[in-house]
């Protein structure tokens, strides 16, 4: 990508040592010129935008005060890591972020050194910088860890698992909570700079701990004065909780006056102990579109910096998070007793309008997986029908509750799995290749994955009529096209759908994505096709059918191949000593890493070119038996 702008200052920024010999007179005209680019750049391709116009400046002084990266910095999810890549050497590629082959959508250790942790997921960057921080003691390294963590992700329960582990230590360590919520708005300026800039003193500090020493040896004035000092920060700050739990509470700062942020974390940097910073943020700032609508501009596509509009993909169908959607309400209008439940991923998981027409039965319980799932079992208890919307790369954060909470107790909540399968651009972290694997393991679940729109709708209505636990899994974005039917009729439990008899000896078992690409490939290999649409239980009867009247199996799924759905045919057909040759095609044993969904489903062996030619080579070395249908 060739600039339009002049970026003298960043030019001359090749690594966060470079930025250090500049004068500080001079990071305000960085930050402007960071800015700048960040919007430049992203209009080009789309990607995290308006987290990391947030912590622009945060971000300068950061790398300005601490010694990265012999200093670990942790970044929490990794939205607001943008500016990071582009002050660590990574400006050039910047254009690349998301796509194949190009930089990694979130801070990756095998991307740089700067990158000390990678991250995806959000409420990890505590306990991991922790875990630095008792190494970097424990092997006599002065070095420093420092977390950053927004307000969103301090929600999670991993966060304070990790304050109130942290709070009990003597350890160097120091959070920045980064708040862009604007009801603290109030506390920002001028005099919470002022106290931020005097509690992070070691003037302040010394007196402090001084203090405490003389004063612990009289347990009465001791109490006394422990109190006072709690109640003057508690009028003053909102600070209180984080000095419970063993943290030196410094804030909140203006996370936009660079003179202040580096004053403060200046100070913090040499002392002892958990230190807790409190940052407030705008996000999108700098870019009045974004600042407007922070969640619009969360993660918009490619577009028009000067007008601030975001082109438009080409219209298509409706996707699968939309046709959800649209059941849920449908579902609610008829049914009281429907409940939906989101861990913050309303726009992603299409709850918009439910919210909105059912606001008492809407459920947002911050980014909480753990807690929405045994909720949801509460819910249940009691005679609701609980739906919980859960991307299914965030379904493994609460496995425990899924199988003790709610399957042993054979509740009826109901799970519907977005984002299942291949996700594309957000990469490792965010592909769901698992679900089918550890959902099917689980007694008393019911497992579906549906090959279109229209089946997935009437798989979410199967799951009201069921008596216990169930998922439906589905795919990002949009379905084959096939019309949807507003009746909703319940699809027979554990029947698959036969969609081809062909007479080459050769069956293609499809689940969910994968149907369409069988049926393709059917015609071309004259194969028998069946959409199996439950993965548990599984059509047992169908199954043996095909395997009394064929030659050979293959199995596909966009899913990981071990302990999958081709699995689970396997070991079934072992069950009844049936011995058949099987080809399970699925998502290897690696790591699928970002581009494209397009892309990210070639490097998997899951395009169309790769299965016919997996499936020829499997295919041509099996004698040819002509056996008529199935």
């Amino acid at each position: 990508m060739n600039p339009t702008r002049q970026y003298p200052l960043l030019d001359a920024i090749r690594s966060p040592a470079d930025l250090r010999k500049l004068p500080p007179g001079k990071l305000s005209a960085l930050a402007k010129e960071l800015r700048a680019f960040l919007i430049e750049t992203v209009a080009t391709r789309g990607g995290h935008f308006a987290a990391g116009l947030g912590t622009v400046e945060l971000t300068i002084a950061l790398h300005y005060i601490f010694d990265t990266p012999i200093d670990r910095i942790v970044w929490d999810v990794g939205h607001q890591a943008y500016p990071h890549k582009v002050l660590t050497g990574r400006r050039e590629k910047l254009h690349t972020i998301k796509q194949a082959d190009g930089l990694a959508p979130f801070p990756s250790r095998a991307e740089s050194v700067f990158d000390t942790f990678g991250v995806g997921h959000s409420s990890t960057s505590i306990s991991a910088a922790l875990g630095m921080a008792i190494a970097a003691a424990q092997a006599g390294e002065q070095r420093r860890a420092v977390a950053v963590i927004g307000d969103g992700a301090m929600s999670a329960g991993l966060a304070f698992e990790a304050l109130n582990h942290a709070g009990s230590l003597d350890v160097n360590l120091l959070v920045v909570l980064t708040d862009n919520d604007m009801s603290i708005s109030e506390n920002v300026g001028a005099m919470s700079n002022y106290f931020a800039k005097v509690l992070s003193g070691k003037l302040y500090a010394g007196l402090r701990e001084g203090s405490k020493k003389v004063l612990r040896q009289m347990p009465t004035v001791w109490e006394l004065a422990r109190r006072s000092e709690e109640h003057m920060k508690g009028m003053i700050l909102p600070g209180t909780m984080f000095e419970e739990m063993g943290w030196n509470y410094i804030g909140p700062v203006d996370g936009h006056d660079l003179k202040s942020l580096t004053k403060t974390l200046k100070n913090l940097r040499d002392l002892r102990g958990p230190q807790l910073l409190h940052v407030a943020t705008r996000k999108g700032k700098g870019y009045p579109p974004a600042e407007a609508d922070p969640i619009k501009w969360h993660g918009p596509g490619p577009f028009d910096p000067a007008s601030g509009t975001i082109y438009k993909e080409k219209a298509g169908g409706l996707t699968y998070s939309q046709v959800f959607g649209q059941w849920l309400c449908d579902m609610a209008e008829r049914d009281p007793r429907i409940v939906g439940i989101t861990p913050a991923m309303r726009e992603g998981s299409g709850l918009v309008e439910f919210e909105k027409r059912f606001p008492e039965r809407y459920f947002d319980v911050a980014i909480a997986e753990q807690h929405a799932v045994t909720f949801a079992a509460g819910l249940a208890c009691e005679g609701a029908r609980p739906v919980v919307a859960i991307y299914s790369t965030f379904m493994q954060r609460a496995y425990d509750q899924l199988i003790h909470d709610v399957a042993l107790q054979k509740l009826p909540v109901i799970f519907a799995l977005d984002r299942a399968g291949l996700v594309g651009s957000d990469g490792v972290t965010h592909q769901g290749a698992y679900d089918l694997s550890f959902l099917r393991c689980i007694p008393n679940m019911v497992v579906m994955a549906p090959a279109d729109e229209n089946e997935c709708r009437q798989m979410l209505y199967t799951a009201t009529t069921l008596d216990g636990p169930s998922a439906v899994r589905y795919p990002r974005g949009q379905g084959p096209g096939v019309p949807i039917q507003e009746v909703m009729q319940a699809l027979p439990v554990g029947r698959a759908e036969l969609r081809r008899e062909g007479h080459s000896g050769l069956a293609l078992l499809a689940f969910g994505t994968m149907v369409a690409a069988a049926e393709k490939l059917g015609e071309r290999f004259d194969a028998t096709v069946v959409n199996m649409r439950f993965v548990k239980p599984l059509d047992e009867q169908l199954i043996d059918r095909i395997a009394a009247g064929h030659t050979a199996l293959v199995t596909l799924e966009e899913n990981a191949i071990a302990g999958g759905a081709g699995s689970a045919v396997s070991e079934y057909l072992a069950t009844q000593g049936v011995q058949l040759p099987t080809l399970h095609i699925g998502i290897p044993d690696r790591f699928v890493e970002h581009g494209s969904r397009t892309d990210c489903l070639a490097m998997a062996g899951l395009d169309l070119p790769s299965l016919e030619s997996s499936i020829d080579n499997f295919f041509r070395t099996l004698p040819r038996l002509n056996t008529g249908t199935a």
